[in-house]
């Protein structure tokens, strides 16, 4: 029978699933506006039981901002940006590139192999950011629209994502949810068996079906992070100490200076111009080279340090350089020099960006031809895009310099790459912690996270980036719709209804329609919202039907990561809807057949599988 309570409680989460999918309203706003609602609701009007306790307080709805599986996805978020902040899979991720050069569409395939791989293990999101860059140049090399690549990329990280308890956000918290209601703790591989199924023949529609699906859009002009599919002619200043100090040229090249294009070779006033025939670099000279934003940023993140004269990074000023090394992590930019500047006309050192400023121009960048001169004795044009490098504080600095225009988009960290080991020991440990159980698994994720400060992978402000305000309140006013659903019965209520519906067909039936039902609603809510929502329902719906509770959750798992068939179903979905020129309409024509693919399959396996 529904009550005020029950009926009030069901009109809320209804209002908060529209206001969810319309996005009219900011989905933060609209995440504190339903705990407000409940907890005025519940302090007016109080639900109690026979002998007046409250069966919904104050403590209970707000609880789900400090449930431990919601702290453990923070922490795994910052875990997951000190991965990326340091580069530590960089490695792989160039090996990928150099295999592209040979056998370019197997090099997709082990690189979406690897994604789904490490998405067991690790967040995603910053996954498909270091692999959109690899995907995207072997894609160029073929002539292929990154369309046919980048939804693909993040379609299987889900599906990697969904085989473990660490795989996916939607995991943790099911699970947590589970435990609250009194069900056994979720080990690490507890649903790998038949998520691993779900997740293969996924991979093969994802690998072998879905490029077919897709229709070319128009190719990137720019990789991933802004303009650096352009030259940039920057110099090389070879000092005593410098890694290419001997080098000889091989037939006209440098092997050292891979992916850079030698323009000129400054020898005191002798100019050396291509081709190089049997030409040796010596102490003093100026290797002048034109390269992509991609190949300078590897060379200034190499051990081998081949933009200073010392092997060096470019010095750090003012303030800055009495500061810890994990806050001095230098920045890429670029600045046009705006017209009207009082820097055109001028050369580099002569515009003194360096002392007003701080940072430091790695390269410059002319729309109308290639520059062939030593940087110091190229005088500056309005229009020209300058590569600058810096600590946060002096690239917003240049926000404010009137003389340049700083380009917002393509403001990013450079890898710092000397603490990519210690990220990658946190990072084996955290996971063996967590999958042999010697700790819980949100103890390993905060443990983790901390390191990563500590041992310099990240600092605070880059830590807080990764804290995701949308995902943390999202999530915690989704665990607070929880506490009502359960305390008025309300999933009891709808767990009947399922079973009045399908139940007289068998658990079975029961399975495949929840899954069906999960499924669906995970591309139009957030999957977590989602997942928290039904898992109590599921539930119940188990222990009216009499089988395992276990089973209904671990459907709940894998149905909610089923977010296919809208872009707004995942946040990568939505991350490589730009570098894909994708619409909304591509996600619903490649997505649904894999969903729908999932639902058919899990419907015939799980019977079998858990003996029904």
């Amino acid at each position: 029978m529904i009550d005020f309570h029950m009926a009030a409680t069901f009109v809320i989460i209804a209002a908060a699933v529209i206001l969810y999918v319309v996005e009219r309203i900011e989905l933060e706003i609209t995440a504190v506006c339903v705990v407000v609602v409940f907890l005025l609701l519940f302090q007016l009007y109080p639900l109690t039981d026979d002998a007046g306790t409250r069966l919904v307080t104050v403590d209970m709805l707000l609880a789900g901002f400090a449930n431990p599986a919601l702290v453990t996805i923070m922490a795994l978020l910052v875990v997951g940006q000190g991965m990326y902040q340091t580069g530590a899979l960089d490695g792989v991720t160039r090996l990928a590139t150099s295999m592209g050069d040979r056998r370019p569409r197997t090099t997709i395939i082990v690189v979406l192999l690897l994604a789904a791989s490490l998405s067991a293990f690790m967040n995603n999101t910053p996954q498909v950011v270091m692999m959109l860059p690899v995907l995207s140049a072997i894609a160029a090399k073929m002539r292929m629209s990154p369309s046919k690549v980048m939804m693909p990329l993040s379609f299987i990280t889900i599906l990697g994502g969904m085989t473990t308890l660490i795989g996916s956000s939607t995991n943790l918290l099911v699970a947590g949810v589970a435990h609250d209601a009194g069900l056994p703790a979720i080990g690490f591989f507890d649903f790998f068996g038949i998520a691993l199924v779900l997740a293969v023949v996924g991979a093969v529609y994802v690998i072998a079906i879905m490029p077919r699906l897709l229709r070319s859009r128009a190719t990137m002009v720019q990789e991933v992070g802004g303009g650096q599919g352009r030259q940039f002619v920057a110099e090389i200043r070879v000092g005593s100490g410098h890694p290419l100090a001997g080098a000889r040229s091989e037939v006209g090249l440098f092997p050292q200076l891979k992916g850079m294009t030698v323009l000129l070779i400054q020898r005191g006033s002798k100019r050396l111009l291509p081709p190089f025939d049997e030409v040796e670099i010596t102490p003093g000279d100026c290797v002048i080279v034109a390269a992509t934003r991609t190949v300078l940023t590897n060379a200034l993140t190499s051990r081998a340090g081949l933009l200073t004269a010392e092997g060096n990074p470019p010095e750090v000023t003012g303030e800055q350089a009495s500061q810890p090394a994990a806050t001095r992590h230098l920045h890429l930019a670029e600045a046009v020099v705006a017209p009207g500047s009082r820097m055109i006309g001028r050369t580099i050192e002569a515009s003194a960006i360096q002392v007003t400023t701080g940072s430091v121009v790695l390269g410059i960048q002319r729309q109308s031809r290639m520059l062939r001169t030593a940087m110091r004795d190229i005088r500056l044009e309005s229009g020209d895009v300058l590569l600058v490098a810096g600590t946060e504080e002096q690239i917003e600095g240049l926000r404010a310099d009137k003389d340049v225009i700083l380009m917002e988009w393509s403001t990013a960290p450079v890898p710092a790459t000397d603490r990519a080991t210690p990220a990658l020991v946190i990072f084996a440990g955290m996971v063996g912690a967590a999958a042999l159980g010697i700790v819980p698994i949100v103890v390993a994720a905060l443990t983790g996270g901390l390191l990563m400060l500590l041992a310099g992978c990240l600092n605070v402000r880059q830590a807080a980036r990764a804290f995701d305000r949308r995902v943390y309140l999202l999530i915690g006013s989704s665990l607070a719709m929880a506490v009502p659903l359960q305390a008025t019965g309300g999933a009891a209520f709808l767990a009947h209804g399922v079973i009045d519906a399908v139940g007289h067909l068998g658990p079975a039936v029961v399975l495949s329609s929840v899954f069906l039902l999960i499924a669906i609603l995970t591309n139009f809510l957030s999957n977590n919202a989602t997942a928290v929502l039904i898992t109590p329902i599921a539930i119940t719906a188990a222990a009216e039907l009499g089988i395992d509770p276990m089973i209904m959750v671990f459907t709940v798992i894998l149905a909610a990561n089923c977010s296919f068939a809208t872009p707004i179903g995942y946040q990568t979905n939505l991350l490589v809807m730009g570098p894909g020129h994708y619409r909304f309409i591509d996600y619903a024509i490649a997505g649904t057949p894999l969903v729908i693919l999932l639902w058919l399959t899990y419907s015939v396996v799980a019977p079998f599988w858990y003996g029904l």
